[in-house]
């Protein structure tokens, strides 16, 4: 017999992840590697436990092999619980069929059965491919204050970056009164995070009304939350001001990265008031040779080097020969860059081998595009990559 739980967490992990393109060819998006000892999805599992949120479902499709043993039995994040804890909830063998998630909403309608476990009075969906640190348990207090059947996180975006986000307009109290999804035009800057709290049994009876519906597209944002919006429903806006990324292209992957460095950067991860947690393979201590030169990088045990590696993120076991350079790039680990090699503006994934006098993107362009190198290919000595370029893996 399950206890009750006031709040637990779905994080919607399912996704292809198709802007990414070579760096999700093998994996599911929020197993991806991010900066040099950590996988996407560590950010919102460790927002959970950091908020208090012990009971965690992680909602599973793409891919799903490397992300369901990274996560294992949640110990690294505190999630390891006899009653609750964090649990992998793939698709599954029903009554009738199989069926795949169909939409985010569907993905949630489908995991009603281990809501009802817990019997929580409200239900956190969050998305588990978003570089950000918050505090879940003061949006909680804010959705209580308000009376909300639903709250959703948004933070101010620029006017030219609206159009990618559900937008919103809200009152003077913060209440939502109207919400569009990646418009053309948009009336407001106020972007939503894909972080919600909903009132369980309200939105149960949401997403039941829309699986009914053979037209929807089973999604928060196209159905369910117009859906809500439509019927009155009280919907409140909580705004963050924090950093906050989706990483969902080659460049704001990058990007995300690249705010990790410099003498104040945006993105902070030294914080012990809110650790970012992972599983990360414990590893011999760097060691930096004599010919090495590093500047305004972060460089993970494990690494080798011997080579110039300037405003550049480095995973665990990584190699740089002498006489090669690593600059403006993201190397995951175990990645070897070859004596002599050029790697300059890219992401090399696990495992990947560039070779002796290899040139890998950007020479001296002012802003090309990110070249990216697959887990475990192997660029051969003398080869140039040209900037942009996407090798995969096989």
């Amino acid at each position: 017999m399950f206890k009750k739980k006031e709040c637990i967490a779905m994080i919607l992990a399912g996704g292809q992840g198709s802007r990414l393109y070579a760096l999700t060819s093998r994996l599911a998006k929020p197993a991806v590697s991010f900066g040099g000892k950590y996988r996407i999805i560590d950010f919102t599992l460790s927002n959970c436990v950091n908020s208090g949120i012990d009971t965690v479902g992680v909602l599973t499709q793409y891919q799903p092999l490397l992300l369901n043993d990274y996560i294992g039995n949640g110990l690294p994040w505190d999630l390891d619980r006899t009653f609750g804890g964090v649990k992998i909830l793939p698709p599954y063998q029903g009554r009738g069929s199989a069926d795949w998630y169909s939409g985010t909403a569907n993905a949630i309608w489908q995991n009603r059965d281990f809501i009802a476990r817990y019997s929580p009075d409200y239900l956190l969906v969050l998305s588990g491919d978003h570089i950000y640190r918050m505090n879940y348990a003061k949006m909680l207090a804010y959705h209580r204050r308000s009376g909300a059947d639903c709250t959703i996180a948004v933070i101010d975006v620029p006017l030219e970056e609206a159009s990618r986000f559900g937008i919103m307009s809200t009152d003077g109290d913060g209440r939502i009164v109207k919400f569009s999804e990646k418009p053309k035009v948009p009336e407001s800057t106020l972007a939503s995070m894909g972080i919600y709290i909903f009132n369980t049994r309200m939105l149960l009876d949401s997403l039941a009304a829309d699986e009914r519906d053979p037209t929807s597209s089973n999604d928060f944002g196209k159905n369910i939350i117009p859906s809500m919006l439509s019927q009155g429903k009280k919907l409140f806006a909580y705004r963050f001001d924090g950093y906050w990324k989706d990483v969902g292209t080659v460049r704001s992957l990058w990007e995300a990265n690249m705010d990790m460095l410099g003498e104040d950067p945006p993105l902070r991860l030294n914080d012990d008031s809110w650790r970012i947690y992972s599983r990360h393979e414990a590893a011999a201590p760097q060691y930096i040779g004599k010919t090495a030169s590093v500047s305004n990088s972060s460089v993970t045990e494990g690494c080798e080097i011997f080579g110039e590696v300037i405003n550049s993120v480095l995973g665990s076991g990584v190699t740089v020969e002498a006489g090669a350079s690593v600059r403006d790039s993201v190397i995951m680990s175990r990645a070897v860059i070859r004596a002599g090699a050029t790697v300059d503006r890219a992401i090399v994934d696990d495992g990947a081998v560039i070779g002796a006098r290899a040139v890998v993107g950007r020479r001296n362009a002012p802003d090309c595009d990110i070249a990216v190198i697959g887990a475990g290919v192997r660029v051969v000595d003398d080869e140039a990559v040209e900037p942009g370029a996407m090798m995969y893996p096989d």
